[in-house]
């Protein structure tokens, strides 16, 4: 059967999209989209059996990291067992028949409207830009309400889903706009062989070069920084939790470099150990 995947959003958004392509490439059925209003919801609705994974954002290109869901990643017990990034091009549509000029106001999620923006303010200085929920969300309330007049910014899937017309295609500012998704899935069994990636947090004792310290040390062991995110730990002033993504081609050597830094750090939580998709 194929896998209720939990998303963060409405059916037709970039998460479904997300989904639908590493499920849809990695399995042998497309997935069964669950629709979660929060990304905390992602976690509650595999704890209560509703969705048997989850598919969740963690940083873009452009507006960088989704820091609530960092912590997420700390506060539950699932695992990374993979990612994917998903090239996002941002769409302006409506229902069939209509005209760019005929376009009074558009809706969308506030970072589709800023990853937008420009296009607006030049080529429809005209149109009213009304932020909304979803993008996807966006996109229903057009045909299930049959708004003449109102475009969405939203997905090549969500005008496919809800038939509605791409006016102008690809309109985001920013051509090279990526999402990184995390795969949240504890049936999926990566092979150590395949492990080339891992996502720590951890935390440090309050002294003068504690983090310069691990940082050096896991050059030594030749392992490559490709993200570094620092959060306060609530209760304690001026002291944070530490969230790094680490690509290594060794993994024997990795675990030689943990080893290394365990007894430098105060604690240690391994998010997860996955195939890089880069």
């Amino acid at each position: 059967m194929s896998r209720r995947v939990a998303i963060q959003g409405f059916a037709g958004s970039f998460h479904e999209e997300a989904a639908r392509r590493y499920y849809g490439g990695n399995f042998a059925e497309m997935p069964r989209i669950v629709e979660c209003s929060t990304f905390d919801g992602l976690y509650k609705a595999m704890e209560q059996g509703v969705a048997d994974c989850a598919i969740m954002a963690i940083e873009n290109t452009i507006s960088g990291g989704l820091l609530p869901n960092f912590e997420l990643l700390r506060k539950y017990s699932q695992k990374i067992k993979g990612e994917i990034y998903l090239h996002i091009h941002q769409n302006l549509m409506a229902l069939p028949g209509q005209k760019l000029e005929d376009i009074r106001e558009v809706r969308s999620h506030y970072m589709a409207i800023n990853q937008t923006r420009e296009f607006f303010e030049t080529r429809c200085p005209w149109m009213r830009m009304v932020e909304a929920e979803d993008t996807a969300k966006s996109a229903a309330d057009l045909a299930e309400q049959n708004l003449m007049g109102v475009g969405a910014v939203a997905s090549k899937l969500a005008a496919q889903m809800y038939g509605l017309e791409i006016l102008e295609p690809e309109i985001e500012t920013f051509k090279t706009n990526f999402t990184r998704f995390l795969i949240l899935d504890d049936a999926i069994e990566v092979p150590q062989d395949r492990i080339n990636k891992a996502s720590i947090c951890f935390t440090l004792p309050h002294k003068p070069g504690s983090l310069a310290h691990i940082l050096t040390i896991l050059s030594f062991y030749d392992m490559n920084l490709t993200r570094v995110q620092s959060l306060p730990i609530p209760g304690r002033q001026w002291q944070y939790f530490f969230y790094i993504d680490i690509r290594f081609e060794d993994y024997e050597r990795y675990q030689q470099a943990l080893s290394a830094v365990r007894p430098l750090i105060d604690d240690i939580n391994i998010l997860g150990e996955y195939p890089s998709a880069l």
